[in-house]
């Protein structure tokens, strides 16, 4: 598949959402780097899988340096497996629930880590439930009649991540690990759920308008 239908096909799984800007970019890499692995004929259920398995590693491993290698690893490999299955053509309606299954488990994964760091479990929990909520709306929008991605907001999956990555790439070099946690911690929870109910506001002006 060359790049010009796989940017076709994409746009076609996500309501003929527009490959332009960001996006565009994103796409262009994700194409080169999922190239590879298409030709090698790896499986993208296998990636999804071990993201998983890599996101474990990072629980286990979350006191120690090795947790950024992981987390690394878990997204990059999250980041290829939709287009690994756009290349090779294996494209299917269960690999599409086990990346959405594989991305919440090891969210869920990477709150087990801070909390096994020491960070306070209400702030943890409110994050917790933010993602769940942001994540179900956007999946029961779309049994709704909504492909549009309609907006991208703060605290996607990429910055939620890289909320993580801060906090670990400090603690790496020597800064306080209690005051790093805590700035994290409570962070992501405000980003989060302020996140989840813009897009809650969202959906309720576009459902709204769509019964008239």
């Amino acid at each position: 598949m060359n790049r010009a239908t796989f940017f076709l096909e994409w746009s076609k799984l996500h309501g003929d959402a527009k490959t332009i800007g960001i996006v565009r970019s994103w796409l262009s890499l994700s194409y080169i780097l999922a190239k590879p692995f298409a030709v090698l004929r790896i499986s993208p259920n296998a990636l999804s899988y071990s993201t998983v398995a890599l996101g474990i590693c990072f629980a286990l491993n979350v006191e120690s340096n090795l947790a950024i290698l992981f987390l690394a690893l878990s997204l990059f490999l999250d980041g290829i497996d939709g287009s690994v299955a756009l290349i090779s053509n294996k494209v299917s309606k269960f690999g599409a629930l086990l990346d959405s299954l594989a991305d919440r488990v090891v969210e869920a994964l990477w709150i087990l880590g801070l909390f096994l760091l020491g960070a306070p479990w209400q702030p943890l929990i409110l994050i917790w439930v933010g993602i769940y909520l942001q994540e179900y709306m956007r999946a029961r929008s779309s049994s709704l009649g909504i492909t549009d991605i309609l907006i991208i907001t703060w605290c996607e999956r990429p910055v939620r991540a890289s909320l993580i990555f801060i906090f670990l790439i400090a603690r790496a070099i020597g800064f306080s690990e209690d005051i790093f946690l805590s700035v994290t911690t409570y962070a992501w929870m405000v980003l989060q759920l302020s996140s989840a109910f813009k897009l809650f506001l969202v959906l309720r002006s576009n459902l709204q308008q769509s019964q008239r």
